[in-house]
């Protein structure tokens, strides 16, 4: 991956959270969590790094670090539409590539988040994700788990919480130890085209959204294109609950400690 493109990064960041209250401000090896997201943003080679939210309190903890904020509105039901917000409001041209790094994601790998721009660069589609491969039938089978398939040019051309591409005969017999390169988990790392992101934020939403409760389906059932590349690393996952960030404040410390 040589090729010298541009992106910016965007960061959505909510103060209000139901299961961790003020999330973004999280203290982790003693700074917030938002600026170690936004660290890794830099470290992908993002040409900008900004940190949309809707709070006081978070552009207050960010701006003395010399961090990018964008105020948006607090009544935005996702990310994506806060980003669509965010990108109006910068000016950014239709043909700018954005990846949209959630805050929660202080773990982030820089090479993955490059990855994924570096994946809409390369194609003509209007945004594009990455995935990994799935070898565990724990998660294979975990509705929480997210899969997807594939056409042969690196398109995706679904999305489930089920099981896809569904092993008719061996499934019949067996679920334990699966094992392959049929089965893939979605990475929710997104990269737009702004005009794109600008037209996915106005759609209704999508029947198959509803039925499966991912986003992504709206621009697939709308008959838009996603490509998908296989991050070049693991992704570790992100922080939702208050274990979440236990796990990741010891894992920071004992990075620091080495």
């Amino acid at each position: 991956m040589t090729d010298t493109f541009d992106f910016v990064v965007a960061i959505p960041a909510r103060y209000a959270s139901s299961r961790l209250p003020g999330k973004p401000l999280a203290d982790i090896a003693g700074e917030p969590m938002i600026v170690h997201v936004a660290r890794r943003a830099r470290e992908a080679g993002a040409s900008a790094v900004i940190v949309a939210t809707d709070d006081q309190r978070i552009a207050d903890a960010v701006l003395p670090l010399g961090l990018q904020v964008q105020m948006t509105r607090a009544d935005h039901v996702s990310g994506t539409d806060r980003l669509a917000e965010c990108a109006a409001l910068q000016g950014w041209a239709d043909d700018c590539i954005v990846v949209n790094l959630q805050g929660d994601e202080p773990l982030a790998p820089p090479a993955a988040i490059r990855a994924v721009a570096f994946c809409l660069h390369a194609s003509s589609a209007p945004m594009a994700t990455l995935a990994v491969p799935l070898d565990d039938s724990a998660s294979l089978f975990d509705p929480a788990c997210v899969k997807l398939v594939r056409n042969a040019v690196g398109d995706a051309m679904y999305f489930s919480r089920a099981p896809i591409p569904w092993d008719r005969d061996r499934f019949v017999q067996d679920r334990v130890g699966l094992v392959g390169q049929h089965w893939l988990r979605h990475v929710g790392l997104y990269a737009y085209r702004v005009a794109a992101l600008r037209e996915f934020a106005a759609m209704p939403t999508g029947v198959l959204e509803q039925v499966e409760s991912l986003e992504q389906l709206r621009v697939l059932e709308a008959g838009w294109r996603i490509a998908v590349a296989i991050s070049p690393v693991a992704i570790p996952a992100g922080i939702d609950t208050a274990a979440d960030l236990q796990r990741v404040r010891e894992l920071m410390a004992a990075r620091l400690a080495d």
